[in-house]
C-alpha cells in the first residue's frame, strides 16, 4: 500500500474503527430512552448533551471543509443543546444518525483521491483537510470518553443489549 492510501485508510479508521478506545456507536448503544437526558451528580452534562455537541461540532467542521464562504456559529449557543434532555425524545435517534451520516461524508472526503489531504480547505488559507479530519477524530474521541463516564456514573456501562 502506498503512503497516500495508507494515510487515507488510517484516517478513516481513526474516525470509525474500534482501536485504542470504543467508538461513538459503542458509546451510545442501548442507552435507555428515559436516561438519555440524566446528568449524574458528579458531572455537568448528560449523554444527550454530549451526543448533540458531537453532532454539531462535527457538522460545523464538515461545513468548514466544504463551504468556501463558511461562517462559524455563535459559541457556545450553536454548539451545545439548550437542555439536558432531548426534545422531542426522537431527537436522540436523529442526532445519532446525523453523526454517522456526517462521519461517512468525512470518510468519503478522505477516500476521494482528488482531494489532496495537505491542501487547505476552501474556507481557510492555513487549515488543511488532514488537520480538520484529525480535529474531528480527536474531538469526538474526547467526548465519547465523556459519554462513557456519564454512563458509568449512571450505572449504565457497559451497555446492556436489553435496553431500548
Amino acid at each position: 500500500m502506498d503512503s497516500n492510501a495508507a494515510l487515507r485508510s488510517h484516517l478513516t479508521d481513526l474516525l470509525t474503527a474500534r482501536q485504542a478506545h470504543c467508538t461513538f456507536a459503542d458509546a451510545v448503544a442501548h442507552m435507555p430512552t428515559e436516561r438519555r437526558g440524566e446528568r449524574p451528580d458528579a458531572l455537568p452534562y448528560s449523554a444527550w448533551e454530549l451526543v448533540e455537541h458531537i453532532r454539531r461540532a462535527q457538522r460545523d467542521i464538515l461545513d468548514y471543509c466544504r463551504t468556501p464562504d463558511y461562517e462559524a456559529g455563535d459559541w457556545p449557543h450553536d454548539y451545545w443543546p439548550e437542555a439536558p434532555v432531548p426534545s422531542p425524545l426522537t431527537a436522540w435517534d436523529t442526532s445519532v444518525a446525523q453523526v454517522h451520516e456526517d462521519q461517512e461524508a468525512l470518510c468519503d472526503l478522505i477516500a476521494d483521491e482528488t482531494t489532496d489531504l495537505y491542501d487547505t480547505v476552501p474556507s481557510s488559507d492555513e487549515h488543511t483537510y488532514l488537520r480538520e479530519v484529525m480535529l474531528v477524530a480527536d474531538h469526538t474521541a474526547y467526548h465519547v470518553g465523556q459519554i462513557v463516564t456519564v454512563r458509568r456514573e449512571l450505572g449504565l456501562w457497559p451497555p446492556s443489549g436489553d435496553a431500548q
